[in-house]
């Protein structure tokens, strides 16, 4: 049902040039953040609230867990929700994303990212016969999903709710109306809202229900939200999570499509479709064989997929990821029963 969508590669929105001066003020960003290490504290899964867990691997000196109910991947011990607010507001990772690797790689996104994803929005509306008079989209950022969704006209109105100020500025700047305060401290009337979406932002968060059940209180009933996020059984993540940019010390959690279930099934919605449509996962893995972190002895059947025969199965490969919900690229779309 969806439009297809361009072929995309990582570099066109990861420009390698900028990657360098990226990774040195990540690293940075991550001593800044291990100097709290002390205060962090340890948490359940955040998908079932599970105890039982164990202990996978390390890596930037955190300590990543994997559920032994629903297979959610998660940090803990993890900083607190104060640690983190400061970390993101402090971040000079995050300055450079947005003054150097967003402007530079902008166009790219929006036809390739934002665009589609628009339209791919639009079209699960319809398809689920949602009411569109109200969307709020959580963590807007530069807002161009937002305005994106404003050519589309498919929503009465379009509410961009961003904490950050200088995002808030941006999205303003684009015309969208804008809330500057966490959701949870927007004052959203109870049921007044039709379509809730947030993208990349869960994966962040010390405790997910708790943005979730905001959510599921100012939907109306029969209302919509979608999710996205990694997913923890995605094919970069389970191949080489020490090397795999998904996994870092920003995404405290990796949810899988069952997990995701659990989770907004936790907040009172119905999951009516999980999907991955992810464009970047083999590409991503075969850049790690070819800048040299993944060796054709570490897996010679992948190497043979993705460097051997890529010009030949590489598309089909990647196509195998997404109609098997194995891409690192997920999509839950759950609503509040009427």
């Amino acid at each position: 049902m969806f439009q297809s969508v361009k072929k995309m590669n990582e570099n066109e929105i990861r420009p390698r040039n900028l990657l360098d001066k990226q990774r040195e003020l990540m690293l940075q960003d991550i001593e800044y953040l291990l100097s709290f290490q002390d205060q962090f504290i340890e948490v359940p899964c955040p998908a079932c609230k599970g105890d039982n867990f164990k202990k996978i691997f390390e890596k930037f000196s955190m300590t990543y867990n994997t559920c032994d109910n629903c297979q959610t991947m998660f940090i803990s011990p993890r900083p607190t929700p104060k640690i983190l607010g400061d970390f993101y507001a402090n971040s000079a990772n995050y300055d450079y994303w947005a003054t150097h690797i967003f402007p530079t790689s902008e166009k790219v996104r929006t036809e390739k990212i934002f665009r589609p994803r628009a339209e791919r929005v639009r079209q699960l509306c319809e398809k689920y016969e949602s009411a569109s008079h109200t969307m709020i989209e959580i963590g807007a950022g530069y807002g161009t999903f937002g305005y994106e969704v404003q050519k589309l006209g498919f929503v009465n109105r379009y509410i961009a709710v961003e904490p950050s100020n200088s995002l808030a500025e941006k999205c303003k700047s684009r015309g969208l109306e804008v809330i500057n305060k966490p959701i949870e401290q927007a004052n959203f009337e109870s049921e007044s809202i039709d379509i809730i979406c947030s993208f990349e932002v869960v994966e962040h968060l010390f405790n997910p229900l708790d943005i979730l059940e905001t959510c599921y209180r100012i939907l109306k009933p029969g209302g919509l939200i979608i999710v996205t996020n990694p997913n923890g059984k995605g094919f970069d993540v389970v191949t080489a999570p020490q090397i795999s940019t998904t996994v870092d010390v920003e995404h405290l959690n990796y949810f899988n499509p069952d997990s995701m279930e659990i989770l907004l099934g936790n907040a009172g919605f119905e999951v009516i479709e999980v999907m991955t449509p992810g464009l970047l996962d083999t590409d991503i893995v075969r850049n790690m064989f070819l800048n040299g972190d993944l060796k054709q002895s570490d897996n010679p059947f992948l190497y043979q997929i993705l460097i051997d025969k890529w010009d030949e199965v590489g598309s089909s490969f990647q196509e195998f990821l997404v109609n098997n919900k194995l891409s690192s690229h997920m999509w839950t779309i759950a609503r509040k029963k009427n």
